[in-house]
Protein backbone atom coordinates (compact mmCIF):
# COMPACT_ATOMS: atom_id res chain seq x y z
CA UNK A 1 0.00 0.00 0.00
CA UNK A 2 0.59 3.29 -0.40
CA UNK A 3 -0.39 7.50 0.46
CA UNK A 4 -3.30 7.58 -1.57
CA UNK A 5 -4.17 11.16 -3.37
CA UNK A 6 -7.44 12.00 -5.21
CA UNK A 7 -9.54 14.17 -7.11
CA UNK A 8 -11.43 16.74 -5.67
CA UNK A 9 -15.23 16.87 -6.39
CA UNK A 10 -16.22 20.76 -6.69
CA UNK A 11 -19.89 21.77 -5.25
CA UNK A 12 -21.31 25.03 -7.27
CA UNK A 13 -22.72 27.09 -4.54
CA UNK A 14 -24.29 30.25 -4.57
CA UNK A 15 -22.36 31.42 -1.89
CA UNK A 16 -19.12 30.20 -3.10
CA UNK A 17 -16.39 32.19 -4.55
CA UNK A 18 -12.83 31.19 -6.49
CA UNK A 19 -10.62 31.13 -3.78
CA UNK A 20 -9.22 28.20 -4.39
CA UNK A 21 -7.77 29.20 -8.08
CA UNK A 22 -6.15 32.24 -5.67
CA UNK A 23 -4.54 30.08 -2.80
CA UNK A 24 -3.51 27.01 -4.41
CA UNK A 25 -3.81 27.26 -8.01
CA UNK A 26 -6.62 24.60 -8.97
CA UNK A 27 -8.35 24.91 -12.06
CA UNK A 28 -12.44 25.29 -11.17
CA UNK A 29 -15.02 25.18 -13.43
CA UNK A 30 -16.56 28.55 -14.03
CA UNK A 31 -19.01 28.07 -11.40
CA UNK A 32 -19.28 29.70 -8.04
CA UNK A 33 -17.35 27.05 -6.10
CA UNK A 34 -18.65 26.52 -2.19
CA UNK A 35 -17.53 23.32 -1.34
CA UNK A 36 -14.41 21.13 -2.25
CA UNK A 37 -14.67 17.31 -1.59
CA UNK A 38 -11.39 16.88 -0.75
CA UNK A 39 -11.95 12.65 0.36
CA UNK A 40 -15.39 11.52 0.58
CA UNK A 41 -17.67 8.58 -0.25
CA UNK A 42 -21.18 9.81 0.52
CA UNK A 43 -24.11 9.08 -1.83
CA UNK A 44 -23.78 12.96 -3.26
CA UNK A 45 -19.72 12.05 -4.00
CA UNK A 46 -17.27 9.37 -3.62
CA UNK A 47 -13.77 10.54 -4.65
CA UNK A 48 -11.46 8.84 -7.12
CA UNK A 49 -7.46 7.72 -6.17
CA UNK A 50 -5.54 10.23 -8.27
CA UNK A 51 -2.20 8.78 -8.12
CA UNK A 52 -0.47 5.65 -8.20
CA UNK A 53 -1.57 2.12 -9.46
CA UNK A 54 -5.07 2.47 -8.15
CA UNK A 55 -5.35 5.78 -9.64
CA UNK A 56 -9.14 6.07 -11.32
CA UNK A 57 -10.78 3.67 -8.47
CA UNK A 58 -13.07 4.86 -6.00
CA UNK A 59 -12.23 5.25 -2.50
CA UNK A 60 -15.11 2.61 -1.79
CA UNK A 61 -13.81 -0.08 -4.45
CA UNK A 62 -10.48 0.06 -2.90
CA UNK A 63 -11.84 -0.55 1.15
CA UNK A 64 -13.86 -3.77 -0.68
CA UNK A 65 -10.83 -5.09 -2.41
CA UNK A 66 -8.09 -3.99 0.04
CA UNK A 67 -10.32 -4.40 3.17
CA UNK A 68 -7.77 -4.35 6.61
CA UNK A 69 -5.35 -3.12 4.84
CA UNK A 70 -6.55 0.61 4.09
CA UNK A 71 -8.81 0.46 7.23
CA UNK A 72 -6.90 -1.34 9.96
CA UNK A 73 -7.85 -4.18 12.42
CA UNK A 74 -9.39 -1.23 15.14
CA UNK A 75 -12.08 -0.85 11.69
CA UNK A 76 -15.94 -1.09 12.82
CA UNK A 77 -18.08 -3.23 10.33
CA UNK A 78 -19.99 -0.09 9.31
CA UNK A 79 -16.79 1.68 7.99
CA UNK A 80 -16.76 -0.85 4.80
CA UNK A 81 -20.26 0.56 4.25
CA UNK A 82 -20.01 3.83 4.23
CA UNK A 83 -16.19 5.42 5.19
CA UNK A 84 -16.63 7.87 8.74
CA UNK A 85 -15.17 10.87 7.15
CA UNK A 86 -15.17 13.75 4.88
CA UNK A 87 -13.00 16.19 4.49
CA UNK A 88 -13.78 19.51 2.97
CA UNK A 89 -12.27 22.75 1.70
CA UNK A 90 -15.45 25.46 2.06
CA UNK A 91 -15.20 28.93 0.39
CA UNK A 92 -17.71 31.54 1.40
CA UNK A 93 -17.65 34.23 -0.57
CA UNK A 94 -21.16 35.20 0.55
CA UNK A 95 -23.01 34.35 3.99
CA UNK A 96 -24.19 31.10 4.51
CA UNK A 97 -27.22 30.39 5.84
CA UNK A 98 -28.03 29.94 9.67
CA UNK A 99 -27.52 26.27 10.16
CA UNK A 100 -27.67 23.17 12.42
CA UNK A 101 -27.19 19.34 12.00
CA UNK A 102 -28.35 16.61 13.80
CA UNK A 103 -26.77 13.69 15.67
CA UNK A 104 -26.75 10.09 14.59
CA UNK A 105 -29.85 9.05 16.43
CA UNK A 106 -31.85 11.67 15.31
CA UNK A 107 -30.33 11.69 11.60
CA UNK A 108 -30.83 7.84 11.71
CA UNK A 109 -34.43 8.24 12.11
CA UNK A 110 -35.41 10.91 9.99
CA UNK A 111 -33.09 10.77 7.27
CA UNK A 112 -33.30 7.54 5.87
CA UNK A 113 -30.32 6.18 7.93
CA UNK A 114 -27.55 9.02 7.59
CA UNK A 115 -24.95 9.67 10.22
CA UNK A 116 -25.32 13.04 12.20
CA UNK A 117 -22.80 15.66 11.63
CA UNK A 118 -20.31 16.79 14.16
CA UNK A 119 -17.48 18.56 12.53
CA UNK A 120 -14.22 20.89 13.05
CA UNK A 121 -13.20 23.90 11.22
CA UNK A 122 -9.52 25.89 10.39
CA UNK A 123 -9.84 28.47 9.32
CA UNK A 124 -7.44 28.81 6.23
CA UNK A 125 -8.24 32.28 5.62
CA UNK A 126 -10.07 35.26 6.17
CA UNK A 127 -10.56 39.22 5.13
CA UNK A 128 -10.02 41.40 8.08
CA UNK A 129 -12.93 41.56 10.00
CA UNK A 130 -14.69 37.96 9.14
CA UNK A 131 -17.02 36.73 11.13
CA UNK A 132 -18.71 33.42 11.98
CA UNK A 133 -21.96 32.69 13.82
CA UNK A 134 -21.24 30.09 16.47
CA UNK A 135 -24.48 29.28 18.73
CA UNK A 136 -27.55 31.04 20.63
CA UNK A 137 -27.13 33.12 23.58
CA UNK A 138 -28.19 30.92 26.29
CA UNK A 139 -30.77 33.20 27.75
CA UNK A 140 -32.47 32.44 24.38
CA UNK A 141 -35.21 30.03 24.82
CA UNK A 142 -36.65 27.54 21.69
CA UNK A 143 -39.93 29.62 21.93
CA UNK A 144 -38.14 32.58 21.80
CA UNK A 145 -36.09 31.52 18.78
CA UNK A 146 -38.87 30.20 17.15
CA UNK A 147 -40.93 33.65 17.67
CA UNK A 148 -37.39 35.64 16.29
CA UNK A 149 -37.22 33.57 12.88
CA UNK A 150 -41.04 34.12 12.82
CA UNK A 151 -40.69 37.74 13.14
CA UNK A 152 -37.41 37.68 10.70
CA UNK A 153 -34.90 39.14 13.61
CA UNK A 154 -33.06 35.86 14.23
CA UNK A 155 -30.13 37.78 14.44
CA UNK A 156 -30.69 39.02 18.08
CA UNK A 157 -30.37 35.49 19.40
CA UNK A 158 -26.87 34.67 17.86
CA UNK A 159 -23.52 34.73 18.85
CA UNK A 160 -21.51 36.48 16.45
CA UNK A 161 -17.46 35.96 16.67
CA UNK A 162 -14.47 37.74 14.83
CA UNK A 163 -11.96 34.54 12.90
CA UNK A 164 -8.52 35.03 11.99
CA UNK A 165 -6.48 32.56 9.87
CA UNK A 166 -5.01 29.49 11.65
CA UNK A 167 -8.60 29.69 14.34
CA UNK A 168 -9.86 26.46 15.11
CA UNK A 169 -13.34 25.38 15.98
CA UNK A 170 -15.19 22.90 17.04
CA UNK A 171 -19.06 22.01 16.16
CA UNK A 172 -21.12 19.26 17.86
CA UNK A 173 -24.34 18.45 16.60
CA UNK A 174 -27.32 20.94 17.84
CA UNK A 175 -24.91 23.92 18.10
CA UNK A 176 -25.93 26.64 15.54
CA UNK A 177 -23.31 28.03 13.42
CA UNK A 178 -23.10 30.16 9.89
CA UNK A 179 -19.89 31.17 7.95
CA UNK A 180 -19.71 34.70 7.15
CA UNK A 181 -18.62 35.83 4.04
CA UNK A 182 -14.87 36.25 3.07
CA UNK A 183 -13.35 32.94 5.12
CA UNK A 184 -11.85 29.67 3.65
CA UNK A 185 -12.05 27.09 5.62
CA UNK A 186 -10.61 23.00 5.69
CA UNK A 187 -13.67 20.96 7.82
CA UNK A 188 -13.04 17.69 9.33
CA UNK A 189 -16.47 16.31 9.66
CA UNK A 190 -18.72 12.80 9.97
CA UNK A 191 -19.64 11.35 6.66
CA UNK A 192 -22.79 13.23 6.24
CA UNK A 193 -24.78 15.83 4.14
CA UNK A 194 -27.55 16.41 6.23
CA UNK A 195 -28.12 20.38 6.86
CA UNK A 196 -31.04 21.92 8.74
CA UNK A 197 -31.25 25.40 7.57
CA UNK A 198 -33.32 27.26 9.98
CA UNK A 199 -32.57 31.46 9.01
CA UNK A 200 -31.73 32.88 5.57
CA UNK A 201 -30.90 36.63 6.58
CA UNK A 202 -34.00 37.21 4.98
CA UNK A 203 -32.54 37.08 1.47
CA UNK A 204 -34.01 36.50 -2.10
CA UNK A 205 -32.01 34.06 -4.46
CA UNK A 206 -31.59 34.41 -8.17
CA UNK A 207 -35.11 32.82 -8.65
CA UNK A 208 -36.55 35.63 -6.74
CA UNK A 209 -37.48 33.39 -4.15
CA UNK A 210 -36.20 32.54 -0.45
CA UNK A 211 -34.39 29.02 -0.59
CA UNK A 212 -36.12 26.36 1.58
CA UNK A 213 -35.45 26.24 5.40
CA UNK A 214 -35.88 23.28 7.75
CA UNK A 215 -37.05 24.82 10.96
CA UNK A 216 -38.97 21.93 12.42
CA UNK A 217 -36.37 19.80 11.99
CA UNK A 218 -33.53 22.32 13.21
CA UNK A 219 -35.77 22.99 16.52
CA UNK A 220 -35.85 19.68 17.18
CA UNK A 221 -32.02 19.55 17.63
CA UNK A 222 -30.28 22.96 18.40
CA UNK A 223 -28.81 22.53 21.88
CA UNK A 224 -30.49 25.85 23.66
CA UNK A 225 -28.84 26.70 27.12
CA UNK A 226 -25.35 25.29 25.81
CA UNK A 227 -22.54 26.96 26.64
CA UNK A 228 -20.16 28.38 23.36
CA UNK A 229 -17.05 28.45 24.14
CA UNK A 230 -15.87 28.27 20.46
CA UNK A 231 -12.17 28.70 19.33
CA UNK A 232 -10.24 25.35 20.17
CA UNK A 233 -6.51 25.92 21.79
CA UNK A 234 -5.99 22.00 22.18
CA UNK A 235 -3.16 20.49 24.29
CA UNK A 236 0.28 21.05 22.52
CA UNK A 237 3.39 18.82 22.66
CA UNK A 238 6.84 20.11 21.20
CA UNK A 239 9.57 17.79 20.31
CA UNK A 240 12.25 17.97 18.03
CA UNK A 241 11.69 18.92 15.09
CA UNK A 242 8.30 19.54 15.33
CA UNK A 243 5.28 20.55 17.45
CA UNK A 244 1.94 18.38 17.78
CA UNK A 245 -1.04 20.32 18.83
CA UNK A 246 -4.68 17.78 20.08
CA UNK A 247 -7.52 19.37 18.82
CA UNK A 248 -10.14 17.31 19.12
CA UNK A 249 -11.15 14.02 20.56
CA UNK A 250 -14.44 12.77 19.96
CA UNK A 251 -15.89 9.60 19.22
CA UNK A 252 -16.11 10.50 15.60
CA UNK A 253 -12.64 11.79 14.82
CA UNK A 254 -8.87 13.08 16.34
CA UNK A 255 -7.70 16.06 15.09
CA UNK A 256 -4.10 17.12 14.99
CA UNK A 257 -1.97 19.86 14.05
CA UNK A 258 1.35 19.39 13.13
CA UNK A 259 3.74 21.91 12.38
CA UNK A 260 6.95 20.40 10.94
CA UNK A 261 9.78 22.44 11.10
CA UNK A 262 12.50 19.95 10.35
CA UNK A 263 11.12 16.31 10.57
CA UNK A 264 7.67 14.51 12.03
CA UNK A 265 8.57 10.35 12.34
CA UNK A 266 5.26 8.05 12.84
CA UNK A 267 3.84 4.96 12.13
CA UNK A 268 0.24 3.35 10.57
CA UNK A 269 0.56 0.51 13.19
CA UNK A 270 -1.98 -1.74 11.15
CA UNK A 271 -4.97 -0.56 13.70
CA UNK A 272 -6.21 2.43 11.69
CA UNK A 273 -5.91 5.08 8.56
CA UNK A 274 -5.07 8.10 8.88
CA UNK A 275 -5.87 11.19 6.83
CA UNK A 276 -3.43 14.06 6.40
CA UNK A 277 -4.52 17.45 5.33
CA UNK A 278 -1.89 20.18 3.77
CA UNK A 279 -2.58 23.66 4.98
CA UNK A 280 0.56 25.61 4.31
CA UNK A 281 3.96 24.76 3.47
CA UNK A 282 5.30 22.28 1.02
CA UNK A 283 6.51 18.51 2.78
CA UNK A 284 7.53 15.41 1.55
CA UNK A 285 6.48 11.76 2.34
CA UNK A 286 8.74 9.16 2.99
CA UNK A 287 7.57 5.26 3.48
CA UNK A 288 9.09 1.59 2.65
CA UNK A 289 8.26 2.29 -1.43
CA UNK A 290 9.00 5.36 -1.89
CA UNK A 291 8.05 9.26 -1.28
CA UNK A 292 5.38 11.53 -2.44
CA UNK A 293 5.84 15.54 -2.27
CA UNK A 294 2.51 16.82 0.17
CA UNK A 295 1.55 20.60 -0.07
CA UNK A 296 -0.75 23.25 0.98
CA UNK A 297 -3.97 22.45 -0.55
CA UNK A 298 -3.94 18.35 -0.55
CA UNK A 299 -5.38 15.29 1.01
CA UNK A 300 -3.30 12.30 1.18
CA UNK A 301 -4.93 8.93 2.76
CA UNK A 302 -2.30 6.96 4.52
CA UNK A 303 -3.49 3.03 4.66
CA UNK A 304 -3.37 1.29 8.07
CA UNK A 305 -0.90 -0.98 6.34
CA UNK A 306 1.30 1.70 4.96
CA UNK A 307 3.60 1.09 8.36
CA UNK A 308 6.74 3.38 9.40
CA UNK A 309 6.40 7.07 7.34
CA UNK A 310 8.41 10.40 8.16
CA UNK A 311 7.51 14.23 6.56
CA UNK A 312 10.66 15.89 6.18
CA UNK A 313 10.41 20.09 5.20
CA UNK A 314 8.56 23.04 6.36
CA UNK A 315 4.42 22.84 6.42
CA UNK A 316 1.58 22.63 8.83
CA UNK A 317 -0.77 19.72 8.35
CA UNK A 318 -4.03 18.50 10.16
CA UNK A 319 -4.07 14.87 10.88
CA UNK A 320 -7.30 12.99 11.53
CA UNK A 321 -8.04 9.29 12.73
CA UNK A 322 -10.96 7.40 15.43
CA UNK A 323 -9.31 5.53 18.19
CA UNK A 324 -11.79 5.30 21.47
CA UNK A 325 -11.42 8.57 23.54
CA UNK A 326 -11.23 6.54 26.87
CA UNK A 327 -8.22 4.89 25.66
CA UNK A 328 -6.98 7.87 24.45
CA UNK A 329 -7.21 10.07 27.42
CA UNK A 330 -5.81 6.84 29.48
CA UNK A 331 -2.99 6.87 26.85
CA UNK A 332 -2.65 11.00 27.66
CA UNK A 333 -2.77 10.46 31.72
CA UNK A 334 -0.33 7.27 31.34
CA UNK A 335 2.08 9.94 29.71
CA UNK A 336 1.83 11.99 32.51
CA UNK A 337 -0.57 14.95 31.19
CA UNK A 338 -2.90 16.29 33.97
CA UNK A 339 -6.46 16.05 33.63
CA UNK A 340 -6.12 20.14 33.02
CA UNK A 341 -3.91 19.68 29.74
CA UNK A 342 -6.37 16.91 28.90
CA UNK A 343 -9.27 19.08 29.28
CA UNK A 344 -7.62 21.77 26.92
CA UNK A 345 -8.66 18.91 23.80
CA UNK A 346 -11.85 19.63 22.60
CA UNK A 347 -14.60 16.61 22.86
CA UNK A 348 -13.15 14.88 25.75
Amino acid sequence: MYPLKFEAIYKKKIWGGRSLEDKFSRVLPKELIGESWELAAHKNGVSKISNGKLAGKSLMEVIAEKGEKILGSEAKDDYYKKFPLLIKILDANDKLSVQVHPDDHYANEYEDGELGKTEMWYVIDAKKDAKLIYGVKPEISKEEFATLIKEGRLEDALIEISVKAGDILYIPTGTVHAIEEGVLIAEIQQNSDTTYRVYDWNRLWQDGKPRELHIESALDVIDFGAEHIAKVTGLEIKEEGYSKNILVASPYFITELLEIEECYVSNTDNERFYVLMGLEGEARLYYDQGDIKVKEGETVLLPASLGSYKIKGQAKLIRSYIKDIVEFRDQLQEEGYSKEEIKKIKGL
